[in-house]
């Protein structure tokens, strides 16, 4: 067979032979020193980056949490007054020993403990109520779950304004109520028992939905295995209740005891409204008067700057201590499981 010598080498720069391509090494050279700089840049994208999105978060906590409570701390060892917040004079531990020696300190630190007291218990324990009944099939239960957490979402100045009319003392429709089973008009704001139960009953108005929710959540995370077993040992539904429910619900029950003991430790804006007329003394003989109130008078009606900042850090221990003290029980019930 004859070889054919017709084909021409394509037409070159020497001698018609065809370009020569780049080296296949210095190709491979370029790749690779571009995938090893897409790579550092990958790593550090991998490292960095979650740094990079939670950083706002702490920098609003330095810059309105930790700076303020240092910055409080500081000014709760100096005399300092609104007038001249710059001009500290040492003080020590004096502001600490005078609010300590205060009789309306203590009277604040009594009635925002009977406060939490009137308003925790029956709050959770209607709570736990009402999520047992939601925790059922019922017709509408996502409404119903709206509803519940419809307080929580209000305002508290309407809610404070709303409850101030129905606890009106001439014209309330509370002591309307009262009248009709014969019982005479109470009057809720000068009162003291009155008008903590008032106050109190603000605040379980707009709690008890929310912990409700809660404890539902919970409810539905138990597992039917122990109630089909406890059905099948004839356990009833109150049993069930006490036996199941209840020790299922330990942890999310000392959750909310130490939450609501917090929030009626720094309880502010129900008792400051409920009697507006008389500010943040907390009624003509401060017989509502918490400790947020308290400290509200100090710093921004009397203007010490430093004996409010003293009180501020006093509320912080208090509530250091309840961390605590949830601390130690969840240790307990965990090694009691």
């Amino acid at each position: 067979m004859a070889t054919r010598h017709d084909i021409a080498a394509p037409p070159g720069k020497e001698g018609g032979a065809a370009p020569a391509r780049p080296p296949a090494v210095a190709v491979s050279a370029d790749a690779a020193t571009k995938r090893a700089r897409l790579s550092r840049r990958w790593q550090r994208d991998v490292r960095w980056s979650p740094y990079a999105f939670v950083s706002p978060f702490f920098l609003l906590f330095v810059a309105f949490g930790l700076f303020p409570l240092l910055y409080t701390g500081w000014a709760s060892l100096h005399q300092v007054e609104l007038t001249a917040p710059t001009d500290m004079e040492w003080a020590g531990l004096r502001n600490y020993t005078r609010i300590f020696d205060d009789d309306f300190f203590w009277n604040a630190a009594k009635n925002t403990l009977t406060i939490g007291i009137i308003s925790t218990v029956p709050q959770l324990l209607m709570a736990m109520g009402l999520a047992h009944i939601l925790n059922y099939k019922l017709r509408a239960s996502t409404f119903y779950r709206v509803v519940m957490l419809a307080p929580y979402a209000t305002s508290i100045a309407a809610a404070a304004l709303v409850f101030v009319l129905l606890f009106g003392r001439d014209y309330g429709m509370i002591n309307w109520v009262l009248h009709q089973v014969g019982i005479g008009a109470i009057d809720w704001q000068n009162d003291k028992w009155a008008s903590q139960i008032a106050v109190s009953t603000i605040v379980i108005w707009r709690w008890t939905g929310y912990n409700a929710l809660i404890y539902l959540a919970a409810m539905q995370a138990i597992p039917q295995d122990l109630y089909e077993s406890a059905a099948l040992d004839g356990a009833n539904r109150w049993q069930q209740f006490f036996h199941v429910t209840l020790p299922s619900l330990r942890p999310t029950i000392l959750f909310t005891c130490v939450v609501s003991t917090i929030g009626a430790s720094q309880l502010f804006g129900e008792p400051l409204l409920f009697d507006a007329t008389k500010g943040a003394s907390g009624g003509a003989e401060h017989q509502f008067q918490t400790l947020g109130l308290y400290l509200y008078e100090q710093g921004w009606v009397n203007q010490h700057l430093g004996r409010a900042s003293a009180i501020a850090w006093t509320m912080f221990l208090i509530l250091i201590v309840i961390g605590i003290v949830n601390y130690v029980i969840s240790r307990r019930l965990r090694a009691s499981h």
